[in-house]
Formats: C-alpha cells, structure tokens, sequence
C-alpha cells in the first residue's frame, strides 16, 4: 500500500536491474529490531533521485519543528511518501506515530554551491534537526541524503515488515542497494539510533559482531569530524573510519583495512609498502578494531564492500546470480534469499582482504 503527495507529476521508472525488498520470513518473535537504508532508489523515488530525501521517525510535534526549521532555512518539499502502516492487532512494534520520508530541492543559494559544500549544508541539516527532536523527545532523523531511504523499527523484524507492508511486491519501494540487518534480543534496550546499519554522507555501513576498542577508537573519533557523534554501538565506529579515510583523507579503499585491522609490525617490515603502512599503524591506531567482526557496506558510488577481521568469527558470504549480488554474515542468509544460486561460486573472504562489487555487479578482491 502507497500514498504519495507531490507537487510535481511523475512517471514511474521500474529499471530492469532493481531488487525489490523481499524480507525472509522467520519463525518465532527471537528478535528485538530491523533497520535498512535503500540506496539508488526506484519505485515513487523516480523523478527525485538527485534531490535529498529526508528519513525520520517521530511525533505529531516532532513533524512540527522539522517542517518549521526547513521552512526557515529555505528547503522547498517536492514530494513525501508516509508509508500507511498495516495496524493488526498483535503485532509486536513500537511504532512511532509518524514515520516521513520527504524530498525537498536545496535552498536557492544552494545553486551556486560546490558538491562539497552541499554535501557539508546536507550533513549539517541532519544534525541539527536531530538536535532538535532530542531535547524534545519527539522523534529520531536518519538521514538527509539524494537517493537514499532509512528506515530503523524496535521489536519483532517479521511483524515490522507486515506493519510497513514490506512483504508486499507493491513497487513502492524499490532500489539496487539494499543493506538490512535484523536485531537479536540482548539484556539491554535497544536504542533506535543503535540499529544497524549506519548512514553518513553517501556511506553506508553494517557491522556484525563486538569491538572491545570501541572507547578510544569513539573519543580519537570525537576529534575528527563534527559527524562523528551518538556513538549508540561499537560498531558505529567502523563507519565513521570508513568515512574518515575514504572521504576525508581521500586514500584509496584498499588502506581502510589497514587503519582498522593493521599487519603484525614483523609482517610490514616484509612489505615494500613499509614506510606507509608502518604511518598508518602509528598515526590512526586509536581507530584499530578488535573483535571478530564482520564488515558490509556501500560507497557513495554504489560499490558494496565486505571484509573481517583478523579473528574471524564471524563467517561472511558473497553469493550471486545473474542479476543481483548479496553479501550476507551467515549462509542461511543467502540460502534464504537466493536459494537457485550457484553455491559453488560462493565466497568466503579471508581475514586479509576486501571483496567489493561494482555496479556491473563484478566483484573483486583485495588482498590487505
């Protein structure tokens, strides 16, 4: 079920590369949450997808101050879709009241800004509006990006896709990048923000796993860069590296895995790249990770990426077929949403290398 008001007319696009999201179905209420962020979207996204999409969950009041602090600052709405929720008794959700994703064209003066600057006017929109909601206590902002949706939903993952009618093959959500990840019940409450995975400027990021370096890598990560707050998971913190090298200091993604897993110092002595490796371990070590962690993720430019680290407890997995790659942290993952795939053209990244797949749907390996 959709609805969708626009001041603009629209045709939809339904491109023959997309996936619509299909949700595997499980037995049980053994999980506690479900968050998906949707990047190079199709479906009622069509004719928006180089305007910023506003993500957010909250109160009739929280919907007031988004609106009067846009108004204010000159975004114009060209279009929102509010998901009309599916309300049957017995679902197990803590729904909000109001759930808006919202396209608007940037503020006039945005026309003679660099995409640099438009990316920073985006990111501090987000930020501020998210201050805003929290000393009210009216509602959480995911994300205000182009082409991209964030949804983030406490309690049980199956009844969250029946109240969002995410189960439905309607076209009202529809894109090439899907990354997802269900919540499994802890002794702690979940906070909306922890919900995997996480989104900043382009980049996309889910994490399976613990990180015992989570307090110095989040007090260096404090210093780095006004984006880097919250800090609800440990695993937050693998983005906001992710970030910090690919976008900030602009290396090459091959070295991220070197910042959050370096190479024994014995090992990089070996190495002609030495010199380095050797100031990557020295100046960016309070951003090393330890834990057996699985890292998937997407590139501002539509590349997914998958690593471990050197633990590897944590068993990743790329399967494919001739239309759609996915990556999964554990085979029945995969098993449940492509079941005729070759299995024998699955892969199993070792600990010392990123797989990434570009958008011809190619994948290649790294080796750290």
């Amino acid at each position: 079920m959709c609805r969708i008001g626009s001041i603009k007319s629209k045709v939809p696009i339904q491109p023959s590369k997309a996936l619509h999201l299909m949700l595997p179905q499980q037995e049980g209420h053994d999980n506690s949450g479900f968050a998906m962020v949707m990047q190079d979207l199709y479906g009622i996204f069509s004719n928006y997808k180089d305007k910023p999409l506003l993500s957010l969950a909250c109160t009739q009041r929280g919907a007031q101050l988004v609106e009067e602090y846009m108004d204010t600052h000159n975004f114009v709405q060209l279009a929102e879709w509010i998901p009309v929720p599916d309300k049957q008794p017995g679902l197990d959700i803590q729904a909000m009241p109001y759930y808006i994703f919202r396209n608007y064209d940037y503020p006039e003066d945005a026309e003679h800004m660099t995409k640099e600057q438009k990316e920073d006017l985006l990111l501090d929109t987000r930020l501020a509006l998210r201050k805003i909601l929290e000393k009210e206590n009216a509602g959480y902002v995911y994300s205000f990006w182009p082409d991209v949706l964030t949804l983030k939903e406490i309690g049980d993952p199956r009844d969250i896709a029946t109240y969002f009618h995410l189960w439905d093959d309607n076209g009202c959500l529809v894109a090439k990048s899907i990354v997802a990840q269900c919540r499994q019940n802890t002794n702690y409450d979940i906070v909306r923000y922890a919900a995997h995975p996480f989104f900043l400027q382009g980049y996309t990021l889910c994490a399976n796993g613990e990180n015992t370096f989570y307090t110095k890598n989040k007090e260096f990560q404090k210093s780095l860069h006004r984006g880097y707050i919250g800090f609800e998971s440990d695993s937050q913190c693998f983005l906001n590296t992710l970030h910090y090298v690919h976008h900030e200091l602009k290396w090459p993604l091959t070295y991220y895995k070197h910042v959050i897993t370096p190479l024994p110092f014995e090992e990089i002595a070996e190495r002609p790249d030495k010199d380095v490796l050797i100031a990557i371990r020295q100046s960016l070590a309070n951003l090393e990770i330890n834990g057996p962690n699985t890292i998937i993720g997407v590139l501002p430019d539509k590349k997914m990426i998958t690593c471990c680290d050197s633990k590897k407890l944590r068993p990743v997995v790329v399967g494919r077929t001739d239309d759609m790659v996915a990556i999964s942290s554990e085979v029945c993952g995969l098993n449940e949403i492509m079941p005729d795939r070759d299995q024998t053209k699955d892969i199993y990244p070792n600990e010392r290398e990123i797989v990434v797949i570009d958008n011809d749907l190619e994948v290649q390996r790294w080796k750290q």
